[in-house]
């Protein structure tokens, strides 16, 4: 109930104007940043609870893991008929390469959790002065001053907390993903042995190819995944961010259930 309270009195500043928010000093502003914290609490629990979820990542187009850089060379051989004669454990090269794709993303999934933590500490020691800041479209964290003078960015909390949090998500997320690339997450195998299957089967046609089909590189899988598993969760963080700044109050009734009909009636 609380935080659905916050979250309210924070939107009903938010649908005014940002430069009467921040000329309203005193009680109101940390009223204001105390509603900005906990509407973007929310905000990263629905982006971590969609992560985490079974086909959070696999199954949405924009944050799917696919094969590492070093690996797509394999899509320009994909229709030579010296890969297309790949096999691994009766496994042909299409199904090896849906085999990593499919456990990496798991791995992602399963690691997504560890982040609420970290997220959460970042958003919790916010000052005001950072918190209307970012209200008015600015990220108080880009030491680079890249936006030009009125330009407004409407992803200022994410590109804050990312600021704020990704070298502490490394850090953290790095063990988890390492751990759940190394285990079976239900499909039989395990991130990393799909991967050794893959990349042996195709190297080995390649090395013999006589220079027409070039081998893969060694790759870093946990450092390539860890990666992309965070720009996917902060993809979702910017979702809930665009959604508060588009809509607050349809983000609000969504976000904390029917706590906005209990205080303002069903009109809201």
């Amino acid at each position: 109930m609380k935080r659905g309270i916050a979250v309210i009195f924070f939107i009903s500043f938010f649908v005014y104007s940002c430069e009467w928010i921040g000329n309203n000093g005193g009680d109101e502003n940390v009223d204001i940043v105390k509603g900005l914290k906990t509407a973007l609490q929310v905000g990263k629990d629905s982006a971590v609870k969609f992560t985490s979820a079974v086909d959070g990542y696999y199954k949405d187009q924009v944050i799917k893991i696919l094969l590492p850089p070093e690996a797509q060379v394999v899509y320009q051989y994909i229709n030579n008929p010296l890969v297309q004669q790949i096999s691994y454990n009766g496994k042909n090269i299409n199904a090896l390469i849906g085999d990593v794709e499919l456990s990496m993303n798991r791995a992602a999934e399963y690691a997504a959790p560890k982040a609420k933590g970290i997220f959460a500490r970042a958003i919790e020691n916010m000052t005001i002065s950072d918190g209307l800041t970012i209200l008015n479209g600015r990220n108080p964290a880009d030491s680079s001053k890249s936006l030009l003078a009125g330009e407004f960015d409407s992803l200022a909390a994410t590109h804050y907390l990312k600021s704020m949090t990704y070298t502490s998500l490394v850090d953290s997320f790095s063990p988890p993903m390492t751990d759940a690339l190394s285990k079976d997450l239900g499909l039989g195998f395990s991130a990393n042995t799909a991967w050794s299957s893959f990349t042996s089967a195709y190297n080995t046609v390649a090395n013999n190819s006589f220079g027409l089909i070039q081998p893969i590189a060694t790759t870093d899988l946990g450092k390539y995944a860890t990666g992309k598993a965070l720009d996917g969760l902060f993809y979702k963080v910017g979702e809930q961010e665009r959604l508060i700044r588009r809509d607050p109050w349809h983000w609000a009734s969504t976000a904390v259930g029917d706590i906005l009909t209990k205080v303002f009636g069903k009109s809201q």
